[in-house]
């Protein structure tokens, strides 16, 4: 359990709790333990700041009374068990980060939420691959607005045409998406529900039309 747990997202707020980034649990415990960070943890309704070493004793008195939720994740050290915690703030660290989502295929994917564009339906990473809406040979771009999703039959299906010769639908239009697409489908997981009251939804939860 504490290798998959080590793995799991921790959202970073800058020193003013604004989020600037996802980090792996092992990366904010490594954050933590150089006294760079503190957990930020929210309990019925109260804001509570804790450093390393507060946090695994919390940690401790919560899973032995029985008050950590279903939700949380462990890791297993030879002397503790310490909490993994959803969110961290950065003790020296103030600026804003640059609101551009990074265009690669993983954001793709998630952008269009592993769905082909052109039949509707949902498939494994494995079985997607990148589709120029205009090919490259017609002067299409290498852009948000003209790549999307696309199954391995629709793909072959539509081969070097455009949607409207090869008489195909795109489900959506494609565009760039003005937040991390990541986070979306992360905040649907219950255990990153404590996210939201962090996160502006004015931006982080548009709807793309």
């Amino acid at each position: 359990m504490s290798q998959v747990a080590l793995q799991s997202s921790v959202l970073v707020l800058n020193r003013g709790f604004v989020p600037v980034h996802l980090v792996t649990a092992q990366r904010a415990f490594g954050m933590l333990f150089k006294a760079i960070a503190e957990v930020v943890f929210m309990e019925d309704g109260q804001l509570e700041l804790y450093n390393f070493e507060s946090w695994q004793q919390v940690s401790e008195f919560r899973r032995r009374n029985g008050l950590a939720d279903d939700e949380a994740e462990w890791v297993s050290t030879v002397s503790y068990d310490i909490q993994v915690p959803r969110i961290i703030r950065l003790l020296f660290y103030n600026s804003y980060p640059e609101r551009r989502v990074s265009f690669n295929r993983r954001n793709i994917f998630a952008r269009d939420e592993n769905c082909c564009q052109y039949c509707g339906a949902r498939f494994p990473t494995s079985e997607l691959s990148i589709d120029h809406v205009i090919p490259l040979s017609r002067g299409g771009t290498t852009s948000w607005a003209n790549v999307v999703c696309a199954c391995t039959r629709c793909n072959k299906r539509k081969g070097g045409r455009d949607p409207q010769e090869a008489a195909m639908t795109l489900v959506r239009r494609p565009r760039e998406p003005r937040f991390n697409p990541l986070i979306r489908l992360k905040l649907r997981r219950r255990k990153y529900y404590s996210w939201k009251q962090f996160l502006d939804e004015a931006y982080w939860s548009v709807t793309l039309e």
